[in-house]
């Protein structure tokens, strides 16, 4: 159960019928996506890809599976704060671009079982980019917001990265 939200349908149908006269809050959050290709234990795994895939300069019909740790800081080794799980693909053939559909789950603290989800473009190769919080559940119920996503480290060999993301939502 996530912590300050009450599971099963009725409990969710109660939460509706009050929603009326709940009042909207704003959460910020700030961590760090561990996206990681190589080593004993990856938390991304490419699981399809076109025939013209390996030609392309932008991997473009190439799919990816992740359940990425989320940090509070950039290093490896720092505390896990939630998951990043899901999907991304490359879908541009000009400029590396990501369609992404994920969800960041949150696994400690007040927020432990609650999930916001990501569904958007990520132009990968862009100092900035931004992309849709389109709903959540548990404490994020009826969310909507932005996730702003900046490459923080990238590894040119084995396509490791560390991404920055700074988040923001409206959600009762």
């Amino acid at each position: 159960m996530a912590q300050g939200a009450v599971l099963g349908p009725k409990a969710v149908e109660q939460w509706f019928q009050k929603l009326p006269y709940a009042k909207q809050k704003v959460t910020k959050f700030h961590f760090y996506f561990h996206d990681i290709f190589s080593g004993k234990n990856p938390t991304a795994v490419p699981i399809a890809r076109s025939s013209m895939t390996a030609k392309s300069p932008t991997l473009f019909g190439s799919v990816v599976m992740i359940d990425d740790p989320l940090t509070i800081g950039p290093e490896p080794n720092s505390t896990i704060v939630g998951r990043a799980q899901g999907i991304y693909g490359s879908d541009d053939q000009k400029e590396l671009g990501l369609v992404v559909a994920f969800n960041f789950v949150f696994t400690t603290g007040k927020y432990n079982g609650s999930t916001l989800s990501v569904l958007g473009q990520n132009r990968a190769l862009r100092k900035y980019r931004e992309m849709p919080i389109i709903g959540g559940s548990g404490i994020f119920r009826l969310a909507r917001g932005i996730a702003t996503a900046k490459t923080y480290w990238i590894s040119a060999t084995g396509g490791d990265a560390i991404v920055e993301y700074n988040v923001i939502v409206l959600h009762y």
